[in-house]
């Protein structure tokens, strides 16, 4: 089916970690003879045709205001990503400007002249 998907053992884990449940996946697993359906936003928009009760639809349609959320969230994430890597090389550009300008001021400078000691000597 396009719209659902089975978990995978991988999957229950993470879910069972997220919701802070004592029991593994493996006696989880046992409780059910099939593993936990998944839907996609499609999956979700379909069932608010078939489920017509009202809390049924007020719940599909927070469902769906959260698969909005999480779009917008990761197409931030790449923009700030795509940011970062951008200022990653323009610092990258200013720091070898900056460096080659030392080298050259480096070998302008005249070499320092070594200046006899002042003070008594010890022999």
């Amino acid at each position: 089916m396009d719209n659902m998907m089975n978990t995978d053992s991988e999957e229950l884990e993470e879910l069972r970690s997220q919701f802070v449940t004592a029991i593994s996946v493996n006696d989880w697993n046992h409780m059910r003879r099939t593993p936990p359906m998944l839907f996609t936003e499609n999956g979700i928009a379909m069932l608010s045709s078939v489920l017509r009760s009202p809390k049924a639809i007020q719940v599909n349609i927070s469902i769906m205001r959260i698969f909005t959320k999480l779009r917008s969230f990761l197409m931030l994430e790449k923009d700030l990503r795509e940011r970062m890597t951008q200022l990653e090389i323009d610092t990258n550009k200013l720091f070898k400007i900056v460096f080659e300008r030392l080298d050259e001021y480096e070998t302008h400078l005249a070499p320092v002249k070594r200046q006899k000691k002042i003070g008594i000597k010890s022999e």
